[in-house]
């Protein structure tokens, strides 16, 4: 039997270790998105951008033209079917929570293998000024790519209307 006093559950939520997914790719893929990691409902559900508030579906399904659908296995296929990569900045992290103020002891991914694998990739785009920030400290990439920071899809970021987030995201039209 364990018992849990209160010292020990406040120990144990401050340990909240979080690892991002793979990521949906495709070996043609010439546009790379990228978060900054797994909010904890996108963990729970285990898919990208799992949280139903967060507008990155909504994006990705008017920008490609496609009607909107909530099956995670249709949402990948169309980003794979369009060469759009999805991954995150961070490959691990402690966090409580889902808000990437909380982020500590992070660790990025492998972006050198993960690029010299998928030559086609030209653009990344960031989810919000914090992927890209972290991007910025811990990924040093040998080879120049064009580098555009998105808003946040995410429902944390309300500062800023859905239309006007869109608007922005557009550009991704212009790439394709």
């Amino acid at each position: 039997m364990i018992i849990l006093t209160l010292n020990n559950f406040v120990k144990l939520s401050h340990d909240m270790k979080s690892f991002s997914f793979a990521p949906i790719t495709s070996n043609d893929a010439n546009i790379l998105i990228l978060g900054t990691m797994p909010g904890t409902k996108s963990l729970e559900l285990n898919q990208y951008y799992g949280h139903k508030q967060n507008n990155f579906w909504k994006f990705m399904f008017i920008i490609l033209k496609q009607d909107f659908s909530d099956d995670y296995q249709i949402r990948k296929s169309l980003l794979q079917k369009n060469n759009i990569a999805v991954w995150d900045v961070l490959q691990f992290c402690d966090r409580i929570g889902s808000l990437d103020i909380a982020i500590k002891n992070e660790i990025a991914n492998d972006f050198e293998s993960y690029l010299a694998v998928h030559p086609n990739i030209k653009t990344i785009f960031f989810n919000g000024q914090k992927a890209a920030a972290f991007f910025k400290k811990y990924v040093h990439l040998k080879k120049s790519y064009n580098l555009i920071t998105l808003p946040s899809s995410s429902p944390a970021n309300a500062g800023q209307s859905f239309d006007s987030k869109l608007e922005e995201w557009k550009i991704i039209e212009n790439l394709m």
